[in-house]
């Protein structure tokens, strides 16, 4: 009897633990499937939301601008072809090979007088000529401006913003373009094919990109010093930099000033200037290299500032108004110049 009640306890033992794990079987899976609900209920919001907020982005996404960008600005400078002959009477390769003399070196406790000058230099004057020769040749096209602007666009100088005359900042090509020649404009004009009379205005949109005009470059600015070395007892002139000048107009085209595109340092440029030739109007046969004429100062220039009783560092224009005056101060400078050199001899 005892057996009996034992085994029949220990039977409901069993089946109570049996129904608690059916039990927790069942509550886990009804809490998993919940989860799954809630998951996927979730991640459909999430994406209905990302809808919603992809179509508002592409209904409040500005317009594209389809408008066609304007071009750049170019300098076209002129392109010179070769000649397949000797195009000379004589073989001429010394030009090609020509390098220019080292300058004599002056010692820093041997410069006993040091001034510098500005100088203007125009291009209509009689002596000046050759910086408007038009002729063009193997290595390109003669005029001055042109070399310039060919040898900066090559890579072989380097030019210098005319912030200063310093040479503290390099320029590119593009940057003295668009002072050269200006941006592209916008201007319109009547479409003639669709509205010959003009009854419907003006309708069509025309871009001007104005061409580089070598003529325009009137005149240069030359930066020198004058420095006397005691121990080889000569007065040395040397030039230190060259700007070509931009005239400005007034809205009516006349004359208002000029200003410096860009400076190039001298030194710098002497080697390439010693493989052009000058234009020499009386003996084609003689011709001197570019470098040979400003070192032998071939050219008739104005004086436009110097450091000599200057403490304001001003131009003569600062200071003197009259034309004829500031002429005559020039003359002054270079006077004492002159005057320092020959005091400095006993006769």
């Amino acid at each position: 009897m005892k057996k009996s009640i034992i085994r029949l306890s220990l039977l409901a033992v069993v089946l109570a633990m049996a129904t608690n794990v059916v039990d927790a079987q069942q509550a886990k899976k009804r809490t998993a499937t919940k989860a799954k609900r809630t998951t996927t209920s979730t991640a459909k919001k999430k994406t209905t939301t990302s809808k919603n907020n992809s179509q508002t982005a592409i209904n409040t996404a500005p317009p594209k601008d389809t408008t066609a960008p304007l071009p750049e600005a170019q300098l076209d400078l002129p392109v010179v072809r070769k000649s397949l002959r000797n195009d000379n009477a004589v073989e001429r390769n010394l030009v090609k090979d020509r390098t220019p003399l080292a300058y004599e070196h002056i010692r820093e406790d041997d410069a006993v007088y040091r001034q510098r000058v500005w100088r203007e230099l125009d291009v209509h004057e009689k002596m000046n000529l050759p910086f408007v020769y038009k002729a063009d040749d193997d290595n390109g096209n003669q005029r001055f401006i042109n070399i310039l602007l060919a040898s900066i666009k090559s890579g072989d100088i380097t030019a210098f913003s005319a912030i200063d005359d310093r040479f503290t900042t390099p320029v590119t090509i593009k940057e003295i373009t668009e002072q050269l020649v200006g941006k592209p404009k916008v201007v319109q004009i009547p479409d003639w094919s669709k509205d010959p009379d003009g009854s419907k205005g003006i309708t069509k949109d025309s871009v001007i990109v104005e061409q580089f005009d070598p003529e325009a470059v009137e005149k240069y600015w030359v930066k020198e010093e004058v420095v006397f070395d005691k121990e080889s007892s000569r007065l040395y002139t040397r030039i230190l930099g060259i700007a070509p000048l931009k005239t400005i107009k007034n809205t009516d085209g006349s004359f208002r000033d000029v200003t410096p595109i860009f400076w190039v340092y001298y030194p710098d440029l002497r080697p390439m200037l010693a493989k052009y030739e000058a234009y020499n109007g009386k003996n084609f046969g003689a011709r001197m290299s570019w470098e040979e004429l400003f070192e032998s100062r071939m050219f008739a220039s104005r004086i436009i500032k110097s450091t000599i009783d200057n403490p304001m560092d001003q131009y003569i224009s600062g200071y003197v108004k009259d034309d004829i005056l500031r002429l005559l101060e020039g003359e002054n400078v270079k006077e004492k110049i002159f005057n320092y050199e020959q005091d400095l001899w006993s006769y």
